[in-house]
């Protein structure tokens, strides 16, 4: 058995009297794509604000590589977790956000290279040198003196995709990086992330509406009602033969809308 890279253990999460998230229990293992689904409101990107630190829980724990994100050991007492602790583990963990986030004062190299340089991580050569080599592999080489105004929908994400990759995470979060673009925009950022699947042992979470790349995407899928899994399996399963009720009504939904899976 491999030791999970994340692990959420009775994790509780709310919004004043609104519960989020409900005693959540999961793991993922090392290089595991995880696809999240579910109704909107149903706590999937909580998930992984909480993995980023953009949110604190209520209750429970969560670890990455074993290492609790919420609790650390200090002269032999378990207490709160400090920020400098917290900054250490989640130099592990990207994430590419809905709406892209890029800094519009900087082009598209700079928005790549900021994080390496701030982390002193490398020189702002060295950052640059990455930042050029990211964006050839996302396809916008000739993009990287663009200022994100002059880029795009797609093209932005793609910069995004990038930027989150900068620090080369073990773990890359994904939340609805599709949801905000044009229909015909939609594939070329499905692609680069299709991608980095096949080319990378990075464990990935992927919150979508795009059924059919999450069944494409995944080796795993978990399907979320109301802060809680209904139903954790393969892709064949979930989309194909699901054992819940709850999944099943929600897919016919979304077949009825146009989604294909």
């Amino acid at each position: 058995m491999l030791k999970p890279i994340i692990e959420f253990r009775n994790v509780d999460k709310r919004f004043g009297s609104l519960k989020v998230l409900e005693q959540l229990s999961f793991c993922v293992t090392p290089g595991q794509h995880l696809a999240l689904i579910g109704p909107s409101g149903s706590g999937k990107t909580t998930i992984l604000r909480i993995l980023m630190t953009l949110e604190s829980i209520t209750g429970g724990d969560v670890l990455i590589d074993g290492q609790s994100m919420i609790y650390e050991e200090r002269s032999g007492k378990v207490v709160p977790a400090s920020e400098g602790y917290v900054r250490q583990i989640r130099a592990n963990i990207g994430m590419v956000f809905q709406h892209f986030n890029l800094f519009p004062h900087k082009t598209a190299l700079e928005n790549i290279a900021l994080a390496p340089v701030l982390t002193r991580q490398l020189s702002k050569r060295e950052a640059s040198e990455r930042a050029l080599q990211l964006l050839e592999k996302v396809g916008l080489s000739s993009k990287a003196d663009e200022y994100p105004a002059r880029l795009s929908g797609g093209q932005k994400q793609r910069v995004a995709i990038a930027r989150a990759l900068a620090l080369q995470p073990k773990i890359l979060l994904l939340d609805e990086i599709t949801s905000a673009l044009d229909p015909e925009l939609v594939e070329e950022v499905l692609a680069v992330i299709s991608a980095l699947r096949n080319e990378t042992d990075m464990t990935m979470l992927l919150v979508t509406h795009e059924m059919s790349f999450a069944r494409d995407f995944a080796d795993r899928v978990l399907f979320f009602e109301q802060g809680k899994i209904i139903e954790d399996a393969l892709p064949a399963t979930i989309f194909h033969n699901p054992h819940h009720d709850r999944t099943k009504s929600f897919l016919k939904k979304v077949i009825a809308a146009g989604q294909r899976v």
